[in-house]
């Protein structure tokens, strides 16, 4: 009989501890479930536990702390984040004004003439520093705008074959001054996609621009229709394998990376970051793919 005491009493206790452990797990589950909310921007939640253990409630406890202190951390950086954006657009604004002046007085200076074959050179030289830092101004200024909330879209159903032919014949004089040699690859068919024309023509622009400054003699530019119902436009250009091999695709589109030859001009390496900001405000993305001589920007848009 003893025996028998003994046994119903460790079966009560062993079920009492499977129990309590299940309600451990249980507990944990939830306290998962919770930060994982926790990750969305809408959540404000603090975790609570129903199980009475002093280990578990202490550990709710802590981790409110944290979360709390991560809110506040993530409320900083964001406010520094305007903060910045707001400064960067002030100083593009306000170089604006005398770069304008700078660049006047410098065309009027060539116009009038008289100048040395030396000054010449020097005056040419300083107009194209000019001229640099006017498209650097524009570009931080445009970034700025870009990457606050409070840009207005246009989204339509555009014809992208038509607004690429119809770009690449009004930079047919700009193309040929670079003495460089494309070769175009349009479908036939009409291919629809959902943009804001206007941003899309910025992107084409600085996606021309980037090829003018690095692709050599020639280029390439295609749109590709895709089975899964999306489309690609591709600008495709040579690069030597020296600078192939340096080149890190996956920084290539973050701000003001210009970490190899191929983007070691003079600009501030903006160039591709505002095309990826142009194509993620209307739902696209890009990426860039290389091979040893061969690197390809490709924006990938879904087809309506």
């Amino acid at each position: 009989m003893v025996w028998i005491g003994v046994s119903v009493l460790l079966s009560v206790i062993l079920l009492i501890l499977f129990l309590y452990l299940k309600g451990i797990k249980r507990q944990l589950r939830e306290l998962i479930v919770e930060l994982q909310k926790t990750e969305r921007q809408d959540y404000n939640r603090q975790l609570t536990v129903t199980l009475f253990d002093r280990d578990v409630t202490e550990l709710a406890v802590q981790m409110n702390r944290n979360l709390d202190y991560q809110k506040q951390l993530k409320l900083q950086a964001e406010q520094s984040e305007r903060t910045l954006r707001q400064s960067t657009s002030d100083i593009a604004h306000d170089l604006r004004t005398p770069l304008t002046v700078l660049r006047g007085n410098l065309q009027m200076m060539e116009r009038e003439g008289g100048l040395s074959e030396e000054n010449r050179k020097r005056l040419q030289i300083c107009q194209g520093r000019a001229a640099g830092l006017g498209e650097m101004v524009d570009d931080f200024f445009e970034m700025s705008v870009l990457e606050s909330e409070n840009i207005e879209l246009a989204l339509e159903n555009v014809n992208v074959t038509k607004v690429l032919t119809e770009f690449i014949v009004a930079h047919e004089m700009l193309i040929r001054e670079k003495e460089l040699e494309p070769e175009i690859r349009l479908p036939e068919k009409t291919i629809l996609i959902r943009a804001d024309e206007k941003l899309l023509l910025r992107m084409l622009e600085n996606l021309l621009g980037n090829v003018m400054k690095y692709a050599g003699d020639s280029f390439e530019l295609r749109l590709e229709e895709e089975e899964t119902g999306k489309c690609k436009i591709v600008f495709a250009n040579h690069v030597e394998r020296e600078q192939a091999a340096v080149l890190d695709t996956a920084q290539l589109f973050r701000r003001t990376y210009r970490g190899n030859p191929a983007r070691s001009g003079g600009g501030a390496g903006l160039g591709l970051y505002i095309v990826k900001l142009l194509a993620e405000k209307q739902g696209a993305t890009v990426e860039a793919v290389k091979t040893e001589e061969t690197l390809s920007i490709i924006v990938i848009f879904e087809m309506i």
